[in-house]
């Protein structure tokens, strides 16, 4: 089954809790904290298979969970950080963040890797947090939160020519002579129901990749026929062979066929109606070619190679015509710069640290930092202490004032009611 599309959801693995614990050994008096920091939490990594073509096992796991780092332990004994957790994709696969819209990574060479969700850092243990004032700290932290997110994970085949084109034009029939691809042939609409993939080589020595791709017809863009499901799969091809049966045997005309599929490509992407373009002029061999062909040179002037796919004549001279194209120009990012996201810039961009509302009579405060802190503090005495002060570090106090707060008011956390004290 050819899968080139699936929504999936990613948690990155907490880091490991900090331990509280002390030294308590004979001879060894005011031993102190002796606490270690918990491990980081494991990342989820996408990495590239030469061997895979689909992303059908993404398709059956659609939650990926990573482990969390190892606690830390008594003696200083820091947490293990968890192990890694690699999901292998195909080459030409593109991750995109379902909640910024920006794409993570663009997949297009052999063993190509990008963490797609960080693991959370070890909690420190209260050996990190003693200090001249308090040498001997009560109190440490949970691990912080591994990174979760909603990925479109899609698969654009990587192609150099795309092969596009009315069904029943000859599409499969020619990448069955050019390459050893063995794509199904039959006498029927929409025969290619996948994309299929063959290198050619030209009599001159040169190879590229061609994509066959199902038939396109009207209203393709929007969901007609096959075409929006397989469109994706022509942005990174660099020439667009376009295919025409100018025999007209399926009772079209060739001319009204060809300006349809330019307005379906301008319509799924802009982009594509600007690549270059060769026109391959099949069934030649049958009734009332040439004339359809005169009548088609004559309101467009573009390259046309004139071929036989059944005869298999002039396919040699149409593809040293797409490989001196392919000379010409150079491969070039899928995306924009501005398209990618930053994980740096993303995971601590400036944004509005917390926001109150008042819902009946309890003050309900949220944002990312906040929540974080609150999931990494362990509530002991010490701890509530160093969370209180914090919160009022932020500003959290001095709103909640302003918003007419008043001793012994709820607020809430997450999960969990305070009362406000000043």
């Amino acid at each position: 089954m050819f899968v080139d599309e699936v929504i999936i959801k990613v948690k990155a693995g907490n880091g490991g809790d900090g331990c509280t614990a002390f030294r308590r050994e004979k001879f060894i008096p005011d031993g102190g904290p002796f606490g270690g920091n918990g491990g980081r939490g494991a990342n989820i990594i996408f990495k590239t298979d030469l061997g895979l073509r689909t992303l059908l096992d993404l398709r059956y796991n659609k939650l990926i969970k990573a482990p969390k780092g190892a606690n830390g332990e008594g003696k200083n004994k820091n947490g293990r950080s968890a192990k890694d957790v690699v999901i292998k994709v195909p080459v030409g696969t593109t991750v995109k963040d379902l909640d910024t819209g920006l794409i993570i990574a663009d997949l297009t060479k052999k063993d190509d890797e990008v963490i797609v969700a960080y693991g959370g850092r070890g909690g420190r243990g209260n050996t990190a947090f003693a200090t001249n004032s308090n040498p001997a700290p009560n109190f440490s932290e949970h691990g912080e939160p591994g990174e979760e997110k909603t990925l479109k994970v899609e698969l654009r085949l990587l192609a150099d020519v795309g092969f596009v084109g009315m069904p029943s034009v000859g599409k499969s029939t020619i990448l069955s002579k050019i390459s050893a691809s063995k794509p199904k042939i039959a006498d029927y609409h929409f025969t290619t129901l996948n994309p299929n993939l063959g290198v050619v080589k030209t009599i001159d020595g040169r190879t590229f990749v061609a994509a066959d791709l199902p038939g396109l017809i009207k209203g393709a863009s929007l969901g007609e026929g096959l075409g929006d499901k397989f469109l994706k799969h022509i942005q990174r091809t660099r020439v667009i062979a376009h295919i025409l049966d100018m025999s007209g045997k399926e009772g079209r005309n060739p001319t009204q066929d060809y300006e349809i599929i330019n307005k379906e490509l301008e319509d799924f992407d802009a982009k594509l109606i600007k690549k270059p373009q060769i026109v391959i002029a099949n069934k030649m061999d049958l009734e009332g070619a040439k004339e359809n062909l005169e009548e088609f040179k004559k309101k467009y002037n573009v390259p046309v190679y004139e071929t036989s796919a059944i005869t298999n004549t002039g396919l040699d001279k149409a593809l040293v015509a797409i490989a001196d194209e392919l000379d010409k120009i150079k491969k070039e990012p899928l995306f924009e710069e501005g398209e990618f996201e930053s994980h740096v810039l993303y995971k601590f961009k400036k944004e509005q640290p917390f926001t109150i509302t008042k819902d009946n009579d309890i003050y309900v405060v949220k944002g990312k930092e906040i929540e974080k802190l609150f999931k990494m503090t362990k509530f002991t005495d010490e701890g509530a202490v160093r969370f209180a002060r914090k919160l009022r570090a932020m500003g959290i106090d001095d709103k909640l004032l302003e918003m007419g707060v008043k001793y012994g008011d709820k607020v809430q956390i997450m999960d969990m009611i305070f009362e406000f004290k000043e």
